[in-house]
């Protein structure tokens, strides 16, 4: 379903109470947008002016009705604890937390602020909510994929690279997410010959360390799992897989646009930017199921 198709359907939606509200000029409402990026990050920046459009189209105009203020805490764990305090401080209306690396720390802030998050490999085993029907709490959002894709990305790998027997795996180690795709992609390998090697995805230098010793040997291929710490590293990764001619997947398709070779994963940009302001604009987090989107493969 296209984006102006989505809000004419939902524009009418009568149980949104934060839009009644808002249309009745009672006050300006405050969301809090809680980002494990560097300060105006170009990807995140596209992002929010396309949540921004969203918003508007809904008639959440920011200086009018609407405020937004947003963290850029970087990918720091203690940068973002911190973040997520000053937010949960705020009491906004409702906060947008991009990943498990924000939403864990704002949940130890806050039990009742709603939190909508766009992306969550796996938010029920994250322990954010209690299933996908029904999240409870005061969480909700949406899963960008299953743990399935893993198999899909070392696939896509074969496919584009035949003699490739090794692949690197950049993940996070302390997303449980991280953790259990990679056990996906470990039980693929063994079925097309291949063999998969852990890169810790949290230290840019060991990343870089690792990179470099894969590269040492013939038939070497690269996997780059979702993780916001992969994010904000993404031109490194990108620029040595070049560097040493490493044909690499990618799970987001910002990477293929800055010059990585190829991915496989959702439509962030316009699928989120729609659906989050749907659910931003009911300021009920904890009624709101937790929905899954679609995929969308691009090659540069």
């Amino acid at each position: 379903m296209r984006r102006r198709k989505f809000i004419a359907l939902i524009g009418g939606a009568a149980a949104w109470p934060f839009t009644a509200q808002g249309q009745q000029g009672e006050r300006v409402r405050l969301i809090g947008v809680l980002l494990p990026a560097a300060v105006n990050d170009p990807e995140f920046l596209a992002w929010l002016e396309a949540f921004r459009q969203a918003l508007q189209e809904l008639g959440w105009v920011e200086s009018r009705n609407v405020r937004i203020d947003i963290h850029w805490s970087g990918a720091k764990a203690d940068d973002i604890r911190k973040h997520a305090a000053e937010l949960a401080a705020l009491a906004p209306d409702v906060i947008l937390a991009h990943g498990a690396s924000t939403v864990g720390p704002l949940l130890q802030a806050t039990h009742t602020v709603p939190i909508v998050f766009p992306i969550a490999s796996d938010p029920v085993g994250a322990g954010f909510v209690d299933s996908l029907a029904r999240p409870g709490g005061n969480v909700t959002g949406f899963m960008n994929f299953e743990y399935g894709i893993g198999g899909k990305w070392l696939e896509l790998l074969k496919e584009i690279a035949p003699n490739v027997t090794r692949a690197a795996i950049i993940r996070d180690t302390t997303n449980p997410a991280g953790i259990a795709v990679f056990g996906i992609i470990q039980t693929m390998a063994s079925s097309l010959g291949m063999q998969v090697i852990p890169i810790n995805a949290h230290d840019a230098g060991e990343t870089e360390r690792s990179i470099a010793a894969l590269a040492r040997a013939p038939n070497g291929g690269l996997i780059v799992t979702p993780s916001g710490p992969a994010s904000v590293n993404r031109d490194l990764i990108i620029a040595l897989a070049a560097r040493y001619k490493l044909p690499a997947v990618y799970f987001e398709q910002y990477f293929a646009a800055a010059g990585g070779l190829m991915s496989y994963g959702p439509d962030f940009l316009d699928g989120t930017a729609v659906l989050l302001a749907m659910s931003i604009a009911s300021s009920r987090a904890r009624s709101q199921p937790t929905c899954r989107y679609r995929l969308q493969p691009s090659i540069s």
